[in-house]
Protein backbone atom coordinates (compact mmCIF):
# COMPACT_ATOMS: atom_id res chain seq x y z
CA UNK A 1 0.00 0.00 0.00
CA UNK A 2 1.41 3.66 -1.17
CA UNK A 3 2.90 5.63 1.65
CA UNK A 4 1.07 8.52 2.82
CA UNK A 5 4.07 10.50 1.91
CA UNK A 6 3.03 10.40 -1.69
CA UNK A 7 -0.22 11.38 -1.22
CA UNK A 8 -0.90 15.22 -3.09
CA UNK A 9 -1.68 18.00 -0.45
CA UNK A 10 -3.02 21.02 -0.62
CA UNK A 11 -0.86 23.78 -1.06
CA UNK A 12 -1.03 27.33 0.91
CA UNK A 13 0.28 30.30 -0.98
CA UNK A 14 3.31 31.10 1.74
CA UNK A 15 4.17 34.08 -0.60
CA UNK A 16 2.80 37.29 1.06
CA UNK A 17 3.06 41.04 0.17
CA UNK A 18 2.78 44.56 1.28
CA UNK A 19 -0.27 46.31 -1.32
CA UNK A 20 0.91 49.29 -2.35
CA UNK A 21 -2.49 49.91 -3.83
CA UNK A 22 -5.82 48.61 -3.12
CA UNK A 23 -6.77 45.44 -4.89
CA UNK A 24 -9.74 46.31 -7.44
CA UNK A 25 -11.51 42.87 -8.45
CA UNK A 26 -13.26 43.63 -11.66
CA UNK A 27 -15.26 41.19 -14.44
CA UNK A 28 -19.06 40.86 -15.07
CA UNK A 29 -22.02 40.40 -12.75
CA UNK A 30 -21.63 36.48 -11.49
CA UNK A 31 -17.78 36.11 -11.65
CA UNK A 32 -17.60 35.82 -8.09
CA UNK A 33 -15.91 39.61 -6.83
CA UNK A 34 -17.82 39.71 -3.74
CA UNK A 35 -17.04 36.09 -2.62
CA UNK A 36 -13.63 36.05 -3.52
CA UNK A 37 -13.25 39.76 -2.41
CA UNK A 38 -14.05 39.08 1.07
CA UNK A 39 -11.98 35.71 1.49
CA UNK A 40 -9.36 37.85 0.26
CA UNK A 41 -9.25 40.64 2.60
CA UNK A 42 -9.47 38.25 5.39
CA UNK A 43 -6.83 36.05 4.32
CA UNK A 44 -4.62 39.84 3.56
CA UNK A 45 -6.22 41.22 7.06
CA UNK A 46 -7.26 44.14 5.14
CA UNK A 47 -10.33 45.87 4.94
CA UNK A 48 -13.44 44.90 2.01
CA UNK A 49 -15.78 47.01 0.11
CA UNK A 50 -18.01 46.06 -2.60
CA UNK A 51 -18.94 48.75 -5.45
CA UNK A 52 -22.29 48.33 -5.42
CA UNK A 53 -23.43 48.01 -1.51
CA UNK A 54 -21.52 51.46 -0.95
CA UNK A 55 -23.64 52.98 -4.01
CA UNK A 56 -26.61 51.30 -2.36
CA UNK A 57 -26.08 52.63 0.91
CA UNK A 58 -24.96 56.74 -0.28
CA UNK A 59 -28.36 57.08 -2.61
CA UNK A 60 -30.28 54.76 0.56
CA UNK A 61 -32.19 52.58 -2.31
CA UNK A 62 -30.96 49.15 -4.29
CA UNK A 63 -29.17 49.34 -7.47
CA UNK A 64 -32.05 47.95 -9.13
CA UNK A 65 -34.16 51.00 -8.04
CA UNK A 66 -31.25 53.74 -9.08
CA UNK A 67 -31.57 52.16 -12.43
CA UNK A 68 -35.45 52.08 -12.99
CA UNK A 69 -36.03 55.08 -11.52
CA UNK A 70 -32.84 57.20 -12.48
CA UNK A 71 -31.42 55.60 -15.31
CA UNK A 72 -28.36 54.43 -15.92
CA UNK A 73 -26.30 57.46 -16.43
CA UNK A 74 -27.09 58.45 -12.76
CA UNK A 75 -26.29 55.02 -11.99
CA UNK A 76 -22.61 54.92 -13.81
CA UNK A 77 -22.42 58.42 -11.74
CA UNK A 78 -23.16 56.66 -8.65
CA UNK A 79 -20.46 54.20 -9.08
CA UNK A 80 -17.54 56.66 -10.38
CA UNK A 81 -18.36 59.01 -7.21
CA UNK A 82 -18.21 55.93 -5.30
CA UNK A 83 -15.31 54.11 -6.44
CA UNK A 84 -13.36 57.41 -6.47
CA UNK A 85 -13.85 57.85 -2.76
CA UNK A 86 -13.29 54.32 -1.72
CA UNK A 87 -9.72 54.79 -3.91
CA UNK A 88 -8.54 57.29 -1.81
CA UNK A 89 -8.66 55.21 1.47
CA UNK A 90 -5.74 53.66 2.36
CA UNK A 91 -5.63 50.14 0.42
CA UNK A 92 -7.97 47.55 0.92
CA UNK A 93 -9.72 44.84 -1.16
CA UNK A 94 -12.60 46.60 -3.62
CA UNK A 95 -15.16 44.47 -5.68
CA UNK A 96 -15.80 46.76 -8.58
CA UNK A 97 -19.35 46.52 -10.16
CA UNK A 98 -19.59 44.95 -13.02
CA UNK A 99 -20.33 47.16 -15.58
CA UNK A 100 -18.81 50.42 -13.79
CA UNK A 101 -15.46 49.77 -15.25
CA UNK A 102 -17.46 50.92 -18.79
CA UNK A 103 -17.02 54.65 -17.39
CA UNK A 104 -14.21 56.06 -18.68
CA UNK A 105 -13.22 58.15 -15.52
CA UNK A 106 -13.29 54.70 -13.61
CA UNK A 107 -11.37 53.46 -15.61
CA UNK A 108 -8.47 56.01 -15.22
CA UNK A 109 -8.97 55.99 -11.59
CA UNK A 110 -8.30 52.07 -11.30
CA UNK A 111 -5.77 52.45 -13.01
CA UNK A 112 -3.87 55.35 -11.24
CA UNK A 113 -4.78 53.73 -8.04
CA UNK A 114 -5.38 50.45 -7.66
CA UNK A 115 -4.03 46.78 -8.87
CA UNK A 116 -6.55 45.35 -11.12
CA UNK A 117 -7.45 41.73 -10.96
CA UNK A 118 -9.91 40.37 -13.95
CA UNK A 119 -11.82 37.08 -12.70
CA UNK A 120 -12.28 36.03 -15.79
CA UNK A 121 -15.70 33.11 -15.83
CA UNK A 122 -17.35 31.44 -19.02
CA UNK A 123 -20.52 32.15 -20.00
CA UNK A 124 -22.10 29.46 -18.96
CA UNK A 125 -21.14 29.86 -15.51
CA UNK A 126 -22.02 33.21 -15.54
CA UNK A 127 -25.46 32.83 -16.57
CA UNK A 128 -25.89 29.52 -13.88
CA UNK A 129 -25.08 32.04 -11.23
CA UNK A 130 -26.85 35.07 -12.12
CA UNK A 131 -29.89 33.18 -13.04
CA UNK A 132 -30.28 32.59 -8.80
CA UNK A 133 -30.51 35.93 -8.61
CA UNK A 134 -33.16 38.68 -9.21
CA UNK A 135 -31.27 41.84 -7.99
CA UNK A 136 -29.20 42.68 -11.35
CA UNK A 137 -30.80 45.58 -13.40
CA UNK A 138 -29.01 45.20 -16.49
CA UNK A 139 -30.34 42.08 -16.80
CA UNK A 140 -34.01 42.57 -15.26
CA UNK A 141 -36.61 41.41 -18.11
CA UNK A 142 -33.85 40.69 -20.85
CA UNK A 143 -32.72 37.20 -21.87
CA UNK A 144 -29.79 36.25 -19.10
CA UNK A 145 -27.31 34.86 -21.70
CA UNK A 146 -28.24 37.46 -24.71
CA UNK A 147 -27.64 40.49 -21.92
CA UNK A 148 -24.72 38.69 -20.66
CA UNK A 149 -22.85 38.37 -24.38
CA UNK A 150 -23.26 41.85 -25.32
CA UNK A 151 -21.63 42.97 -22.21
CA UNK A 152 -18.78 40.78 -22.79
CA UNK A 153 -18.67 42.13 -26.21
CA UNK A 154 -18.41 46.03 -24.27
CA UNK A 155 -16.44 45.45 -21.19
CA UNK A 156 -13.66 42.31 -22.27
CA UNK A 157 -11.61 44.72 -24.11
CA UNK A 158 -11.88 46.57 -21.01
CA UNK A 159 -10.94 44.02 -18.60
CA UNK A 160 -8.10 42.73 -20.49
CA UNK A 161 -6.27 46.05 -19.87
CA UNK A 162 -6.10 44.65 -16.33
CA UNK A 163 -3.11 44.11 -14.29
CA UNK A 164 -3.97 41.32 -13.50
CA UNK A 165 -5.95 38.37 -15.81
CA UNK A 166 -7.26 35.29 -13.94
CA UNK A 167 -9.16 32.51 -15.19
CA UNK A 168 -11.77 31.21 -12.85
CA UNK A 169 -13.54 27.98 -12.28
CA UNK A 170 -16.16 25.90 -10.47
CA UNK A 171 -13.99 25.45 -7.49
CA UNK A 172 -14.03 26.06 -4.08
CA UNK A 173 -13.36 29.59 -2.90
CA UNK A 174 -10.68 29.42 -1.23
CA UNK A 175 -8.99 27.29 -4.06
CA UNK A 176 -9.71 30.57 -6.45
CA UNK A 177 -8.29 33.09 -3.58
CA UNK A 178 -5.18 31.05 -3.11
CA UNK A 179 -4.69 31.53 -6.92
CA UNK A 180 -5.62 35.12 -6.48
CA UNK A 181 -3.08 35.82 -3.74
CA UNK A 182 -0.02 34.12 -5.72
CA UNK A 183 -0.68 36.23 -9.11
CA UNK A 184 -0.83 39.06 -6.97
CA UNK A 185 2.10 38.38 -5.08
CA UNK A 186 4.07 37.86 -8.45
CA UNK A 187 3.18 41.26 -9.80
CA UNK A 188 4.01 42.44 -6.71
CA UNK A 189 7.41 41.02 -6.69
CA UNK A 190 8.07 42.40 -10.21
CA UNK A 191 6.11 45.74 -9.99
CA UNK A 192 6.63 46.63 -6.43
CA UNK A 193 9.97 44.67 -4.79
CA UNK A 194 9.84 46.91 -1.70
CA UNK A 195 6.67 45.67 -1.06
CA UNK A 196 7.23 41.71 -1.36
CA UNK A 197 7.84 40.00 1.92
CA UNK A 198 7.68 36.33 3.22
CA UNK A 199 4.95 35.34 5.55
CA UNK A 200 2.66 32.35 6.21
CA UNK A 201 -0.62 33.27 5.15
Amino acid sequence: MASDFYKPRKLTPTISFMPPKTIALVGLMGCGKTSIGRRLAKRLEMLFYDSDQEVETAAGCSMKEIYSVFGEEALRRGERSVIARLLNQPPHVLATGGSSIIDEETQQLLKEKAITVWLNADLEMLVARVSRRNDRPLIRGGNQKEVLEKLIEQCYPVYRRSDIQLQTFDEAASTTVDRVILAISEFVRERYPNHYVLKSI
